[in-house]
């Protein structure tokens, strides 16, 4: 019996054509899957792992910037800044004021702590006292301490280095011209500094202080017990208070409710042998 033994073994397949000498070997299906990445796919891996180290780096900077934000929360700032908190002499209590000057309040807060023959400290926005340039220096001429505030009030964590520096050193100039003196105390808008706020104030010779106990006067349907009621809630000798004389960040005319709560908290100072002062006199 005769045939073709070249496909025995394999019934029904042709036998394959030898390759000839030179010829290209034949792809076997699928190696294309199997070849290295291109140029272009490596370049888009790169452009991806740097885009993430840029996203990481840049999440970074935030935190470092806003860290020092921590303190706006007043157990961390008790606890760790004593100091910053505004803590000093165990039988004194800073006074102090934010917003100002404002000629619809200021005086009348002027006028009660005259009565008492009183001082506080009066932490100034710049751009209240470009407005009220004679009523700033009334404040300075009353013998009362004065702060910066900042220019324009605000959040200092979402604004850079330069702006940061900027506003501060526009607000110091401001109120500097103002009052006739250099301020030498700085309280951040809503209490939170940055890490490009601790830096612009150092170089501009500013101390940040914040408080210890506030008034709260801005909340809605504040009236001058809820607002003594708040402030005694955490009053003590050492303690800095924090009221405002302006209503220019807060809803109209709160700031009487401060006014209101004044002479209580005064005399509550007094019935308990604590003196009262600018921030100035609560570390001498």
């Amino acid at each position: 019996m005769t045939g073709d033994i070249s496909g025995a073994g394999a019934p029904g397949r042709a036998a394959p054509e030898p390759r000839r000498p030179g010829a290209p070997r034949p792809r076997r299906p699928g190696a294309a899957g199997l070849r290295r990445p291109g140029a272009a796919q490596a370049r888009r891996r790169a452009a991806t792992r740097a885009g993430l180290g840029a996203a990481l780096a840049a999440a970074g900077l935030a935190v470092a910037q806003a860290g020092p934000g921590v303190t706006a929360l007043r157990p961390v700032r008790l606890a760790l800044f004593p100091r910053l908190a505004g803590r000093g002499a165990a039988d004194h209590v800073a006074l102090t004021f934010d917003d100002g000057p404002d000629p619809a309040a200021t005086p009348h807060f002027i006028k009660a702590l005259a009565d008492r023959r009183l001082r506080a400290t009066f932490f100034m926005l710049g751009s209240m006292a470009d407005r009220s340039v004679s009523l700033a220096a009334e404040v300075a001429a009353a013998g009362h301490e004065i702060g910066v505030h900042g220019y324009d009030h605000r959040y200092l964590p979402l604004r850079g280095p330069r702006s940061t520096y900027d506003d501060l050193a526009r607000a110091r100039d401001a109120i500097a011209a103002a009052t006739g003196s250099e301020p030498g105390l700085f309280r951040p808008p809503y209490g939170v500094l940055s890490t490009s706020a601790l830096i612009s104030a150092r170089r501009l010779g500013l101390t940040p202080v914040l408080w210890t106990t506030w008034g709260r006067e801005w909340t809605a349907g504040a009236t001058a017990g809820s607002v003594y009621a708040t402030l005694a809630a955490d009053l003590a000798g050492g303690g800095t208070v924090l009221l405002h004389d302006s209503d220019c960040t807060s809803p109209a005319g709160s700031w009487r409710a401060g006014l209101g709560a004044l002479p209580m908290l005064l005399d509550d100072c007094a019935e308990s042998g604590l003196q009262v002062g600018p921030v100035g006199e609560h570390h001498a």
